[in-house]
């Protein structure tokens, strides 16, 4: 048997049976699982979101983003083929690129001035084949690279790209499968409802820092229990309540997952809303305009269908405001949380300031997405005041399966079921690890 160290075994052995019911704390507060987590879900067999298309639209413009805690680029070349690729140099491990946005020709390592072309191909290396001094001996060539440098074996680290319906992913792990079997057919039916081949506009940003676990953040999005409970706005105007007509969705290995619901009567008073603090019966709006909902022929009957894609992004649309929400890891309790707001491009001016409007229920200080946040930051705080301790996944059994209600917590368990496989199979070796550079 393999000898591990004690913070190892408690890892391994914190859940308790084969179930996923009940997670143990320590899946959000021990670094070493963190650094696993990664590697196995961010740097390898994974596609993780990068960007949409249009925020690169002309040749030369990129975009700094992240998969799990490394920088990357995307860029569009000369030709409009899309590349992904590190931001950190081939010859001293420098990021050098700190701008969100921005157009070049290239890219230039302000360390040492090592070039790259928009496709993270390396171009330049001063002093490449030395210095020419003269000397009282003659000419000399002082330095130089070996005789045997070769700048094709010494570009950026190159992510596998694949785009769908304006919306692009990447992987490091070039072997990974193809996007459209990662989905799964059920949860790409969902994603291409959204982006159906209209074009994108760019509407504007969100960023925020969640002092929590990044996991937390996708268990957010394949709860329906708590909405109709934390939400005012969403129990009062009846726009996510545990009454309204639903049916969650998973892939085929449980780890992306769609919840879908219609819009109910708004402010209905029952057994849904009673007792519930969070409900407002007599809550009026100052502005009635943050409630002007059009239904948009795309719907096809949803309201709401809110799709996580494990592990690195949400798609939401709830009523008119659609965006992306990018989760960005930054150690086991904390991460960068960036929301790119978006329409499309046949929108006419009134359905953009609609759009915009209703975006000011989501993002950091968003009527709803705030509560959000907050309960994150403090369920954090109480896992690291007790890390020997569980969490119930428990409402609707302890089943993993798509239902046709809201009244269940089998997203969370189908989640913590792929988790388990994944975490749980045996260590790699160094060189198996997707994303590195060869010696």
């Amino acid at each position: 048997m393999p000898a591990t160290t004690p913070h190892h075994r408690t890892v391994e052995a914190a859940w308790p049976g084969e179930g996923t019911h009940r997670i143990p704390f320590s899946v959000y507060t021990q670094d070493e699982l963190h650094r696993r987590e990664l590697e196995r879900f961010f740097y390898r067999a994974h596609w993780c979101y990068i960007g949409l298309e249009a925020e690169v639209p002309n040749p030369g413009d990129f975009k700094r983003t992240v998969v799990g805690e490394r920088s990357v680029i995307l860029t569009r070349a000369a030709d409009g083929a899309l590349h992904v690729f590190e931001n950190v140099c081939a010859h001293r491990g420098m990021q050098f690129c700190r701008e969100r946005h921005g157009n070049r020709k290239e890219f230039v390592c302000p360390y040492h001035q090592w070039s790259y072309t928009l496709a993270g191909d390396l171009q330049g290396v001063p002093f490449r084949r030395g210095v020419r001094v003269m000397t009282e001996q003659g000419p000399r060539v002082n330095g130089g690279m070996p005789a045997d440098f070769d700048p094709k074996q010494q570009g950026l680290t190159k992510l596998r790209v694949a785009t769908r319906g304006g919306v692009v992913f990447a992987s490091f792990d070039h072997d990974v499968e193809p996007f459209e079997d990662y989905l799964g057919p059920t949860i790409l039916g969902w994603f291409d409802r959204l982006f159906n081949g209209r074009k994108l506009r760019i509407l504007g940003y969100n960023r925020q820092r969640i002092p929590g676990n990044w996991k937390l953040m996708q268990e957010n999005i394949k709860d329906p229990y708590h909405p109709g409970l934390l939400h005012t706005w969403f129990v009062t105007f009846g726009l996510w309540r545990a009454d309204n007509e639903a049916k969650l969705q998973m892939d085929a290995r449980h780890r992306h997952a769609a919840m879908i619901s219609t819009r109910g009567n708004a402010k209905a008073a029952n057994e849904v809303s009673q007792g519930v603090t969070s409900f407002k019966a007599d809550m009026q709006l100052n502005d009635a305009s943050f409630l002007d909902i059009v239904p948009e022929p795309w719907w096809g009957g949803p309201t709401a269908v809110m799709t996580t894609i494990f592990p690195s992004v949400i798609v939401q649309q709830q009523v008119n405001s659609v965006s992306m929400r990018h989760i960005q890891p930054d150690g086991h309790g904390a991460f960068n949380f960036e929301w790119t707001h978006f329409g499309f491009e046949d929108d006419d001016e009134a359905m953009t300031q609609r759009r915009l409007k209703q975006a000011n229920l989501f993002g950091p200080a968003g009527f709803v997405s705030a509560d959000d946040g907050e309960v994150i930051e403090l369920s954090q705080a109480g896992f690291e005041s007790k890390p020997g301790h569980r969490a119930l996944a428990e409402l609707g059994g302890r089943e993993v399966g798509d239902t046709d209600h809201m009244v269940t917590e089998t997203l969370i368990r189908g989640m913590y079921r792929y988790w388990r496989e994944v975490m749980e199979q045996p260590e790699d070796k160094p060189e198996e690890k997707a994303g590195e550079r060869p010696a």
